[in-house]
């Protein structure tokens, strides 16, 4: 069925308009991009209770979210078409559960990119040339289905949507999708990125030649992309929002080495979007390999064709060491798995092994040096709770 209002201009100011956040924004959560203060995540830090390492968080990042389930039936597909427009692009949707569309999204900004994660039925997508000379904002969009099976098409060409990878959309060119469940049941989720043409530090022609295409998510630099935004997506809460210059940073940097890794094109990319790649692989590598004692920056640097100074090198801008990534790793790891009833069973001693501490003194003054309190005291405050 074709679109129905709000897809040409008549933009509802729908999430700066408190009566209507008051309908559809679940409480504690944000609707705007200001951030949220302090005691909106009052709750949210009492995770710590709950196997998260607790965190001093003034001001989070901005996140806004909403629901259509909050509004009656009859308005939900029109809503969500604004939220479409609004959060992304404009475009002509269409769904067989339009009557009644049950469906959520969640947006993270970071300032340059903006990254979406969405819930919704079967539907369909298509941005038409007179859409977009209503609406170009200049993006390009990189969209990552989490289930159910589809097709995106532009540029005379079209590509599969799936789990297992990414696909590149540009929005100043028309373009379509359709994204279908699979045989099982409930709803389908997506993750998107959009980044503005100028900040993707890739020349256009190399980008286009990657429209509709189907980018790997599960392996090399794809996979350390969809791992970060998934974790992006659903935790923001954990995250400061001074942290954000940073996240933006390592985004663009991800989302390119992506690109050019799959165009074989990576020396084409500027130095310091390598390292950032390059340091995001050795960072997932050593997360692989926390549970081996003998992990150490030899071990690391080794495994990676490295020099030990070099890899120290690698590390000097973010702000850490490779010691101190490995044991802060290994600590947060301890703190959930203490922290977990299902993991009860395990002595003390027995989950520290499990995250790489052969000795039982020097975790345990760890691990008071990092939280506050013993191992034992957390985990007996952990079932109290």
């Amino acid at each position: 069925m074709p679109a129905r209002g709000g897809v040409d201009g008549r933009r509802h100011r729908i999430l700066d308009d408190p009566a209507i956040l008051a309908r559809i924004v679940p409480a504690g959560q944000s609707g705007t991009r200001t951030g949220l203060t302090r005691g909106a995540v009052d709750a949210g830090r009492a995770g710590a209770d709950n196997g998260v390492p607790p965190k001093e968080v003034t001001v989070i990042l901005a996140v806004a979210s909403v629901d259509t389930a909050r509004l009656p039936p009859a308005e939900r597909f029109d809503f969500w078409q604004d939220v479409v427009a609004r959060e992304s692009v404009a475009a002509r949707i269409s769904s067989a559960h339009a009557a009644d569309f049950a469906a959520s999204a969640r947006a993270v900004d970071l300032g340059v990119v903006r990254l979406g994660a969405w819930r919704y039925p079967s539907l369909e997508l298509a941005r038409t040339p007179r859409l977009i000379r209503s609406s170009d904002p200049e993006l390009y969009q990189l969209a990552l289905p989490l289930n159910g099976h589809g097709v995106v098409s532009q540029q005379r060409r079209s590509g599969r949507l799936g789990p297992s990878g990414f696909a590149l959309i540009d929005t100043v060119r028309p373009h379509g999708s359709r994204h279908a469940p699979d045989r099982t049941a409930g709803p389908l989720e997506t993750l998107t990125v959009l980044v503005p043409h100028r900040a993707l530090p890739l020349p256009p022609h190399r980008a286009a030649a990657l429209l509709a295409a189907e980018i790997p998510a599960d392996t090399g630099m794809g996979a350390l992309l969809a791992a970060f935004l998934r974790r992006l997506v659903a935790h923001p809460e954990q995250y400061d929002a001074s942290d954000a210059p940073r996240l933006d940073r390592i985004a663009l940097d991800l989302i390119a080495g992506t690109l050019a890794g799959h165009l074989e094109a990576e020396r084409e990319l500027p130095v310091e979007v390598r390292v950032t790649g390059l340091r995001a692989r050795v960072e997932a590598w050593i997360r692989e390999h926390l549970a081996d004692p003998g992990l150490t920056p030899t071990v690391v640097a080794e495994a990676h064709h490295l020099s030990v100074r070099s890899l120290h090198r690698l590390f000097d801008d973010a702000g850490t060491s490779v010691g101190a990534l490995i044991r802060t790793a290994r600590l947060d790891g301890c703190f959930r798995d203490l922290a977990d009833p299902g993991l009860r069973h395990l002595a003390v001693h027995q989950v520290a092994a499990r995250w790489g501490f052969r000795d039982r003194a020097h975790f345990s003054r760890a691990f008071r040096a990092a939280y506050g309190l013993s191992p034992r005291e957390h985990r007996a405050r952990s079932i109290r709770t």
